[in-house]
């Protein structure tokens, strides 16, 4: 009996997903250059002497309180917006799930437990700080998340343009830590619950799928109902965010015939430059303005909280990625694409580090009871994200000759027809349209050759 033949991971994307991929991201680098200017304006403006005012701003309260939603700047931005980011990280779940890397369990199972082991390391490194110092172990999954926006803004930042393979892996990571995080929200950040809200929320979700079924379409629908679902849940007990997710999952993302886009390929289209553009900035200006000072500085490498989340996104993250996916490859037979090396994981590893936006929550929904702490907790996020950005991009920039050769092989389309020469070399007519391409230079370089020898005079030598 022969032995189970190994496979390949990290190697070139079918072209529908690269495509995607490439879309994807593209709007989430720039999301991510807005969320970088976002945080540091934040940072001068708490830090300035008019940093009362940001406070003043942060802290200034609107809405129907009939309603239940007489809430601060800070919460509608981390409970209304956010859920804007979520209902895309719902979208790009299910997309995942039924459409991309993870419909096929074989596939799937390498990049879920990198992600999985992403998680349980930096939960782990926090605990065994804390526990081990006297600390609140309310924080272990501050350091949790990866934000993928962030980190492809370091990219753009550094200059740094990935293969395709390295792209699809960190973002198929980021997707799984957006679910266990959502998970993680749901169940252990839900306060006393109330059902009867949450039983409108529960109805109006399923008004919302039925709707969805039978096809009917409009703006006008969805969007006040979607705002009933949000105001519900969040009256519920249950993080609002919740909302856009559940919305996000119910959305069809398998193309049918004479579709270009699915219905959810296309809404995320229109909603992704909302979320990448405004939401997530807007949630960042109201939630990294914190104060920073060398005494607090020192604090985060001192207070077995703070010290736990920036070990956790540093060491828990990079070592618990690159170790499950190691351990993943070796236990499914999987080996790694020949035109990459195992450094090369590490530094994606690394990457994933940088763990913003929802780090910044989760921090402000453990430690709700304690603002000084959570302030604390949140400039821990910043400079445990900082220094996975500055080790990842020295890491990427140790192979960023061998990534542009890769990426300009991907790119190259010498024929012209829309369609990257990579993904051709199993079709024929491409191979004759190449043909016919360089008898034509030739032919070219011939008749300029004779023309050069007439010019010199027959005999006459290039020497």
């Amino acid at each position: 009996m022969s032995a189970p033949r190994s496979r390949k991971f990290l190697g070139v994307l079918p072209l529908p997903e690269r495509t995607y991929v490439a879309d994807a991201l593209r709007a989430e680098t720039v999301g991510g250059v807005l969320l970088l200017v976002a945080a540091v304006a934040a940072l001068i403006w708490a830090n300035t002497p008019v940093g009362d005012s940001y406070e003043a701003v942060r802290d200034f309260h609107l809405g129907p309180a009939s309603l239940g939603l007489d809430l601060s700047v800070q919460h509608w931005a981390a409970d209304g917006l956010l859920a804007i980011f979520f209902f895309v990280a719902g979208i790009e779940l299910k997309r995942e799930l039924v459409a991309g890397e993870l419909r096929d369990p074989r596939a799937a199972a390498l990049p879920v437990i990198a992600a999985l082991c992403g998680m349980a390391a930096p939960a782990a490194v926090y605990l065994i700080v804390t526990t081990s110092a006297g600390g609140s172990t309310d924080g272990w999954a501050v350091p949790t998340a990866t934000d993928i926006a962030f980190a492809l803004a370091v990219l753009a930042v550094i200059g740094t343009s990935l293969p395709s393979a390295l792209r699809a892996f960190l973002l198929t990571l980021a997707v799984v830590d957006d679910l266990f995080a959502i998970l993680i929200i749901a169940i252990f950040f839900t306060s006393d619950l109330d059902f009867a809200a949450l039983g409108g929320a529960v109805l109006g979700l399923a008004v919302f799928w039925l709707l969805l079924k039978k096809g009917v379409r409009g703006w006008y629908v969805y969007v006040p109902l979607a705002l009933v679902i949000w105001g519900l849940m969040y009256n519920s007990g249950v993080h609002a965010t919740i909302a856009g997710v559940a919305m996000g999952l119910m959305l069809r993302c398998t193309r049918r015939e004479g579709e270009e886009y699915s219905p959810g390929e296309h809404i995320e289209h229109i909603v992704r430059p909302l979320s990448a553009g405004l939401a997530v900035p807007l949630f960042a200006l109201f939630a990294a303005g914190v104060s920073v000072s060398g005494g607090s500085l020192t604090e985060v490498f001192t207070r077995p909280e703070t010290l736990g989340v920036v070990l956790g996104l540093v060491v828990g993250k990079s070592l618990g990625i690159f170790g499950g996916t190691w351990l993943a490859a070796r236990f499914t037979r999987a080996e790694l694409n020949d035109d990459l090396a195992w450094p090369d994981v590490f530094a994606v590893a690394a990457l994933a580090g940088i763990g913003f936006t929802v780090s910044l929550l989760i921090g402000e929904l453990a430690f709700a009871d304690d603002p000084v702490l959570a302030d604390e907790v949140k400039a821990a996020v910043l400079v445990g994200s900082l220094i996975a950005a500055v080790l990842a991009g020295v890491l990427l920039k140790l192979r960023v000759r061998r990534y542009q050769e890769l990426y300009e092989e991907e790119e190259r389309d010498e024929d012209h027809d829309g369609i990257p020469d990579i993904y051709e070399q199993d079709n024929p007519v491409y191979h004759l349209r190449m043909a016919e391409i360089y008898e034509k230079k030739a032919a070219e370089h011939r008749r300029r050759a004779e023309a050069a020898g007439v010019s010199r005079g027959d005999g006459d030598s290039p020497a």
